[in-house]
């Protein structure tokens, strides 16, 4: 099939590129070029930033695509460009929304694509909302072949996934561990969350590209396996051979003891258990399975980014955010003993 993904190295989309790249898909990119040695050989590159239109528009030409996956979309007004780009350029339309999307707490102890979206806690997610509501609103009055997918926290062996960090990422958690520093989890570690290997959704969703049972239908697509935090920090902990110190805050207080809003990404998401039934995604992609085991994938992500400096971004004012935090439950403990 002939392929246009819009974006193609990020974390999720590396993953996907790579995977149809060796599929033997013929494989075109827009993308603006800054990681373009990652970029699998036979992939066509069409350099450019996508909110530039007209030079979109230049490069495309005369083609015309099985399918165009968006990985760089956000809010309605850049899916109205894109409907102009690519309304009679392609059979499916594929859009990444996000299942932060998903009305939290859920009412049910499994989510599926049926759970109510809402989320007053997180622009990012009210904006995937938004951009969702608009192609099902194009499929339903036009007929634009749409496809909506929800992935939930995809990881890399770029980024240790986390459920506390910094404006500049995660590896300075990993450092506070490996300096035998204390560690925040938010709430008492119990609630569960789901990891999801990046290629393990590239499986996914390379099953629903030229998929007729995928049009004007939304999935999510993420690993069967549900930890608590707590497992997920001690797995981390171990990946790197080192005593997990953690202490546990909760999100609440942790949302009021930064000028980073941390209500989106705590209280709207990764504060509640959110347990997937993958049941839909099975049924459109029969083989799809999610393999990868997060204390297999955990350690594979670590032991990458330990034998590549670039990924080891420090980050120096949250590492005195952490201190200032933990100074703070230090000394009220204290003063009520």
């Amino acid at each position: 099939m002939k392929i246009l993904i819009i974006g193609g190295t990020g974390t999720i989309s590396m993953a996907v590129t790579q995977l149809l790249a060796k599929s033997g898909h013929e494989l075109f990119l827009i993308n603006r070029g800054s990681r373009e040695e990652d970029i699998p050989s036979g992939v066509m590159l069409l350099k450019a930033d996508i909110n530039d239109e007209r030079t979109v528009l230049s490069l495309l030409g005369d083609h015309r695509f099985d399918a165009v996956a968006q990985f760089c979309g956000f809010v309605p007004f850049q899916l109205e460009r894109d409907y102009r780009l690519f309304k009679n350029r392609t059979n499916q339309y594929i859009f990444i929304s996000s299942a932060s999307v998903y009305n939290k707490p859920v009412s049910s102890p499994y989510i599926t694509e049926g759970t109510a979206l809402r989320n007053p806690y997180w622009s990012y997610a009210q904006d995937k909302i938004a951009c969702e509501e608009y192609l099902m609103k194009l499929y339903r009055e036009s007929g634009f072949p749409i496809t909506i997918v929800r992935p939930s926290h995809t990881y890399d062996n770029r980024s240790i996934p986390l459920g506390v960090h910094g404006s500049r990422g995660s590896w300075q958690v990993a450092k506070r561990m490996l300096e035998g520093k204390r560690v925040i989890i938010h709430g008492d570690g119990t609630s569960l969350w789901t990891m999801t290997h990046a290629r393990d959704f590239a499986k996914g969703f390379a099953g629903l590209i030229g998929n007729s049972a995928a049009l004007g239908e939304a999935f999510h697509i993420t690993s069967d396996e549900s930890l608590t935090w707590n497992q997920i920090y001690s797995a981390i902990a171990k990946a790197l051979d080192v005593e997990l110190k953690a202490t546990h805050i909760s999100s609440e207080f942790l949302n009021c003891c930064t000028e980073h809003d941390l209500k989106g990404t705590l209280i709207g998401d990764k504060a509640n258990s959110l347990i997937f039934d993958n049941t839909k995604i099975k049924r459109a992609v029969p083989d799809f399975t999610a393999s990868t085991r997060f204390a297999s994938g955990i350690k594979e992500t670590v032991s990458y980014i330990l034998k590549h400096p670039q990924y080891q971004v420090e980050d120096a004012a949250f590492d005195a955010w952490c201190d200032k935090v933990l100074f703070a439950i230090d000394t009220t403990k204290k003063l009520l003993d």
